[in-house]
């Protein structure tokens, strides 16, 4: 995907469920607005994220997989400051 994150989490190697863990302590750091770039080798990542997102304020703009690395891009949900 060719946008530019302003945050990249790297949750390559860890077991479910803690990609999403890590995804929503990062997500609450950043701004409305702001993209998080998320690399997860989980298989379970997939599921997950597309269940939080569902049930959240936020916007995946996309996913893909690139070999055994599941990318996520998200965008953070809420209202922006003007």
């Amino acid at each position: 995907m060719a946008v530019q994150p302003d945050d990249v989490l790297d949750a390559r190697g860890l077991p479910c469920p803690l990609p999403l863990l890590k995804a929503k302590q990062a997500l609450a750091r950043l701004t409305p607005g702001q993209l998080l770039e998320v690399q997860a080798t989980d298989a379970g990542s997939w599921r997950d994220f597309d269940t939080f997102v569902a049930q959240s304020a936020h916007e995946m703009l996309g996913r893909e997989e690139r070999g055994d690395v599941y990318h996520y891009w998200i965008r953070k949900g809420g209202e922006q400051a003007p």
